[in-house]
């Protein structure tokens, strides 16, 4: 069914979700608001903040409390994503990331041993967790990819490097998607954990940004690195299907995060169109203004319930791949769009660093990219409805 009927989705904000969101948007005004230009200018990974939100308990949020977590559903995670990138999108990033994507890979595919192993540190932010499955000639070619794994024995050797991973440098722990069949083969690769102390792995190039700058942004190296079978995760030949289950859920935390961007360029906007006179008046108060607030609003307000809508999905166990897909090519487009009209409405000034549209719009363009671009999610798209 193309069109969602609304007797199946009921979706309402509780008091457990409204302090979750308040918890989240207090923590991102007390630690991360007084920092985001400086850790923006430097490219900044502050690893004491990880370690505070750990704490706090937003680094495990789906993870069940046996394990160490939160044990929230999706609708808490997209609050606390949401709340946190309406301050500093690039925070938001590298925390989405390490929960939906290793976090996550181990919770949902690992055994019981790897589960007590690894994911009590990662939800506390002893670990901070990275996800490697891109390289450079297969960004969205994934069967193509160029990593090895290699049996020996009880062992796998790995090499190869993976680029564009959050974390790539400065994470504890990663799990990699690696090569042990033909290229092209949906079943030739498999996943391993790879902790940052086993030799041979290493981090090569940090990326220098244009946005999410505070995010860290690295190649991860391989060279002959040597892991036990003890740390594959699955059977041998299941990595790029566990991926793309990975990623299925990964698309709600970048809609999550692309909800908080367009949150945070529309309340930036909002104020200061009713702050800043020209002619007598707030500029608030010329149509050319209120009609760009009036669209960008209604967008968010889609946005958030479509996004809502692949949570309830989610948690219900019902297949995601279409909606999940939508979700995130909608809200990831709506940021693009709602930071763009934001400089608009801030004129001059919101060329600056002195406003915190300019660093928006910066960082917006990252949610068309990452976890799939906005292409990938069409073609997603296109191939549920045309299924059948």
């Amino acid at each position: 069914m193309l069109f969602m009927n609304p007797t199946t989705f009921s979706y309402e904000a509780s008091e457990t979700l409204d302090l979750i969101a308040e918890s989240a948007r207090d923590f991102a005004l007390q630690h991360i608001k007084p920092n985001v230009r400086e850790w923006d200018e430097a490219q900044h990974f502050p690893l004491d903040l990880m370690r505070k939100a750990g704490e706090l308990g937003f680094l495990g949020v789906l993870i069940p409390e046996e394990y160490g977590g939160s044990g929230l559903g999706y609708h808490e995670y997209i609050a606390v994503i949401e709340q946190i990138s309406t301050v500093d999108p690039s925070i938001g990033l590298s925390i989405a990331a390490h929960n939906s994507l290793c976090t996550n890979h181990i919770y949902l595919f690992g055994n019981e041993s790897q589960r007590s192993k690894w994911l009590p540190k990662l939800c506390s932010g002893e670990f901070i967790g990275a996800w490697g499955l891109t390289e450079h000639n297969t960004g969205s070619d994934a069967k193509g990819m160029n990593t090895t794994a290699r049996k020996q024995g009880d062992s796998w050797v790995l090499n190869g490097t993976k680029n564009f991973i959050t974390h790539g440098k400065s994470s504890h722990i990663a799990v990699v998607i690696a090569r042990n069949g033909e290229k092209g083969e949906s079943r030739g690769m498999t996943a391993f954990v790879v902790e940052r102390s086993t030799p041979g792995f290493g981090y090569g190039k940090k990326e220098d940004k244009l946005g999410m700058r505070a995010s860290e942004t690295a190649e991860m190296v391989f060279d002959n690195c040597i892991i036990p079978d003890e740390n594959r995760l699955g059977e041998v030949g299941e990595g790029f299907i566990q991926s793309m289950k990975i990623l299925d859920g990964g698309r709600i935390s970048i809609g999550a995060l692309s909800l908080g961007v367009a949150k945070g360029a529309y309340e930036a906007s909002l104020k200061y169109s009713k702050e800043r006179k020209q002619f007598g008046k707030p500029i608030s108060s010329f149509q050319g203004v209120s009609f760009k607030l009036a669209e960008i609003a209604t967008q968010i307000e889609a946005s958030e319930l479509l996004l809502h809508k692949a949570a309830s999905d989610k948690i219900k166990g019902k297949n995601i791949t279409k909606i999940g897909a939508m979700a995130k090519m909608y809200t990831s487009e709506v940021c693009v769009k709602v930071a763009n009209e934001a400089v608009q409405i801030h004129g001059g000034y919101g060329f600056t660093k002195d406003f915190p549209v300019e660093k928006f719009y910066r960082d917006s363009k990252l949610c068309t990219i990452g976890e799939g671009t906005t292409e990938i999610q069409k073609i997603v798209i296109s191939r549920e409805l045309l299924r059948d």
